[in-house]
């Protein structure tokens, strides 16, 4: 009998030890499964934004190269380009409490819940 209980505790601790392994396995692997998501979300991000950059700046030289025809004076297109952005400056100073900063924390959250909610979706079919 006392062989058996030694049997039965030594299986235990064994088991024990097999769902400590496996647990810290699935950790490392949902950890790096993370990482990466973090990783290509950052990488394409950063791709976008510096596709949109170039855009506005071609878009900017562009305008300001237009305006400097229309008006016969390299100084006076590129010096209104200049003042349109000063006006958007200060519209977007003006109204970043009320309007900006809400609909970006909003968009941010929306972000976040719907990629929840994707990973909610991919355990279930798990």
């Amino acid at each position: 009998m006392q062989e058996n209980k030694d049997k039965s505790i030594e299986d235990l601790i064994d088991d024990a030890k097999g769902f400590l392994e496996a647990r810290v396995e699935y950790t490392r692997l949902h950890l790096v499964e993370k990482g990466s998501k973090i990783f290509a979300d950052l990488v394409t991000n950063t791709f976008v934004i510096v596709c949109f950059i170039l855009a506005f700046l071609f878009g900017s030289v562009t305008l300001a190269l237009y305006l400097s025809d229309v008006l016969n004076s390299y100084s006076g297109g590129f010096g209104c380009v200049s003042l349109i952005y000063i006006l958007l400056a200060i519209i977007v100073y003006l109204t970043k409490d009320k309007y900006i900063e809400k609909a970006i924390i909003n968009m941010a959250i929306r972000k976040y819940f719907d990629k929840l909610a994707d990973k909610e979706e991919d355990d279930e079919k798990l």
